[in-house]
């Protein structure tokens, strides 16, 4: 499903960040296997360092990757984060992703489009997905 609704590349690069006992990591690691992508292997503990997400991002031409909302804000309160131009799609997923969040990352990566993942991990890894380009605004209104 992701690869029919997202379509990764061969000349994507996918980042692996997310520890193996978490869902998500199914497809950050084999997902781009199957699509014929790059996988880039973030050094151990970087989830947990913005900084170090950003600096792999751009020096490996990350362009796809996967965020906790709460990590995507820190991520995106970093100022190394504004290097990460070779994003060209970020997921989100494991909690809520509040409107002014998905403002402030379209603001800071305008080349990047954010998806809202969601999906009981008893059922699988996703199954709903929402885009959150500038037309998503009239779901939230303004100021929320």
């Amino acid at each position: 499903w992701m690869q029919g609704a997202y379509g990764l590349g061969s000349d994507d690069r996918v980042l692996l960040k997310t520890p193996v006992s978490f869902d998500v990591s199914v497809w950050e690691l084999f997902w781009p296997f199957a699509a014929g992508a790059g996988l880039v292997v973030a050094e151990p503990g970087g989830h947990r360092d913005p900084a170090s997400i950003a600096a792999t991002v751009a020096a490996r031409g990350v362009t796809v990757c996967h965020f906790v909302p709460s990590m995507l804000r820190v991520f995106a309160d970093a100022p190394e984060a504004a290097r990460c131009t070779s994003l060209r799609r970020v997921f989100a997923s494991g909690e809520a992703l509040g409107a002014d969040l998905a403002r402030r990352f379209r603001d800071l990566l305008p080349r990047a489009a954010l998806a809202n993942l969601y999906g009981p991990t008893e059922a699988a890894v996703d199954v709903t997905a929402f885009d959150t380009g500038a037309e998503s605004d009239r779901f939230f209104g303004p100021g929320v």
